[in-house]
């Protein structure tokens, strides 16, 4: 009997232990400052279990509590900044998958070519830039609808018409081909005729065998890269740019694929300095296969830039061509250059915008698979740029473990899933963890157009009322820009997901998008981006002039 007692009055102890633990704690989140509140909102928590909330309370650069009006407004002290969404949709800050923010910020004063209605339009905006600007070393271009061109593919004589005095680019609709004039070839060193095999996904003269000036693949990119040979004062304006719009976009973390490590000290100077209001991830671009001293070489690089939560490098980003037998790797290099850097314990990612290439990198990280052993943290690779996919190959995404990266705002919803050499894909998302990337340089960063893309509502005639036949259910499209890819670079841990102890980075709507989103979608706009805790862009505020504290209704 004494014994029972003795039991009784242990879990007694214990449980009253426990209970008054639990109050402590509770006071303890009460009685603490809180920083920041957003409330009256639609919170989709991107946990991948469908969790809602209507609230939200920040404390410091975390996340202290998601829950209801009610429970929240009970936090708000006198200093607390306040956030009515007005019945809106809070998400996590949107993780763009693949943004060279460098790069892209030396092309946002670019000229802005959308919308134009003929090529005479076209080529007469880019004459009276290069007449307004006689002094830039560059013109520059984005965003043309391929509809100009439809007859005919345009030349770089073309382009000469209205440049002929210095290099100039014209970046495409589609996100991969760019257009450039004669002294952009010949400063690439593809004018005269060259056998370099970047040159080889460049569209030729029948007469000639040059370049015509129309460049995709490995072609775009060494004329692009020559952009970014700017000074480390332009390369600094460019990046500030770059972070105010991705901010405006609600953007608040990248995954830098493939940009030069010359800016990687630019990075880390503005992570030092505070002025850093995106979070990146960098993958080092490998031009070649790989030795063991390159390994070496590498991991240097790595250890300079450690594992921080607003700037890392963790990858390495091999760029294959659209032709693979033009590619500087051939299949054994690449399997070979994968295998080491599997062993060594990288993270890896390669740009396979076609079937073949798509094909090449599958069987590149089977050998991996079969050759190595699974590193103590996982496997994460990703094959970036991802266009087209052979049905067959489909499956592979899922036995291998890898994440696929997929630009909108091609209109996946008009591709017949399961065609041969197009993309399944809502297939492809059942066997894959899917992020999503701005089809940067040639668009802005638009992470709502690229959801309405995404998620297969821009079909014309769409029944607004019915689901889409094609395209990602838009929670889980909205994971595929949040959630998911903080777990492709190993950071579910600290961000992605609105929950206690993350990071406090949200993005505030203008509309509750779960309500007819083929209607309202289209005419959202980000109201508040929030990044480590602090407000780093309002839409239509007064420059300089953070939110007024105001007072919740109990």
């Amino acid at each position: 009997m004494a014994a029972r007692l003795t039991a009784y009055l242990v879990v007694a102890i214990v449980a009253g232990t426990l209970i008054a633990g639990l109050i402590v704690g509770a006071q303890r989140d009460d009685d603490g400052p809180v920083d920041l509140i957003v409330h009256n909102a639609t919170v989709y928590t991107a946990d991948r279990r469908g969790t809602t909330a209507e609230a939200v309370a920040v404390r410091g650069n975390q996340i202290l509590r998601v829950g209801s009006n009610r429970e929240i407004a009970r936090l708000q002290r006198p200093q607390t900044v306040v956030v009515d969404a007005h019945g809106g949709t809070v998400l996590p800050g949107f993780n763009d998958a693949n943004a060279q923010l460098v790069r892209w910020g030396l092309t946002l004063d670019a000229i802005d070519l959308a919308g134009t209605s003929s090529p005479t339009e076209l080529l007469g905006r880019i004459r009276e830039w290069g007449a307004a600007h006689p002094n830039r070393e560059w013109v520059v271009g984005r965003g043309p609808s391929g509809e100009h061109f439809k007859t005919a593919l345009p030349s770089r004589q073309i382009l000469d018409s209205a440049v002929p005095d210095r290099p100039a680019i014209v970046f495409g609709g589609d996100g991969s081909t760019v257009w450039a004039n004669t002294a952009a070839l010949r400063l690439a060193g593809m004018i005269p005729q060259t056998l370099d095999p970047r040159s080889a996904s460049a569209v030729r003269e029948p007469r000639t065998g040059e370049p015509s000036g129309v460049l995709k693949g490995s072609a775009a990119k060494a004329v692009a890269d020559l952009i970014a040979e700017d000074t480390r004062e332009e390369r600094a304006n460019a990046l500030r740019l770059a972070l105010a719009e991705a901010n405006a976009a609600g953007i608040t973390s990248v995954q830098n694929i493939g940009e030069s490590t010359d800016v990687f000290d630019l990075y880390d100077e503005m992570r030092r300095s505070g002025a850093l209001t995106v979070r990146v991830s960098s993958a080092i671009a490998i031009d070649g296969p790989l030795t063991e001293g390159d390994l070496a070489r590498l991991e240097g690089i790595q250890e300079r830039y450690p594992d921080d939560p607003l700037f890392k490098v963790g990858a390495l980003a091999i760029r294959l061509g659209d032709d693979v037998r033009t590619s500087s790797f051939s299949p054994d290099a690449l399997n070979r250059t994968v295998r080491l850097a599997d062993e060594a314990g990288w993270q890896i990612v390669t740009h396979a915008p076609t079937v073949s290439s798509v094909r090449m990198s599958l069987d590149a990280y089977a050998h991996a698979v079969r050759s190595n052993r699974m590193p103590e943290r996982g496997r994460r690779h990703r094959i970036d740029g991802v266009t087209a996919i052979a049905p067959d190959d489909v499956l592979r995404f899922g036995s291998l473990g890898l994440v696929a990266s997929i630009r909108p705002p091609g209109a996946l919803s008009q591709v017949p899933r399961g065609e041969a050499g197009k993309l399944p894909y809502r297939a492809l998302a059942g066997e894959s963890r899917i992020v999503l990337a701005s089809p940067l340089p040639s668009h802005e960063m638009n992470p709502l157009l690229g959801l309405y893309k995404a998620a297969g509502l821009d079909v014309e005639g769409l029944d607004v009322e019915g689901p889409p036949a094609e395209g990602l259910p838009l929670k889980e499209a909205i994971e595929a820009y949040t959630s998911a890819p903080a777990w492709a670079t190993f950071d579910e841990g600290r961000k992605g997901t609105i929950s206690a102890g993350m990071l406090a980075d949200l993005v505030v709507l203008s509309e509750d998008i779960f309500v007819t989103p083929q209607v309202t979608l289209p005419t959202t706009a980000v109201a508040y981006t929030i990044f480590d805790g602090k407000i780093v862009y309002q839409r239509d505020a007064p420059a300089g002039r953070p939110p007024v504290p105001t007072t919740l209704t109990q």
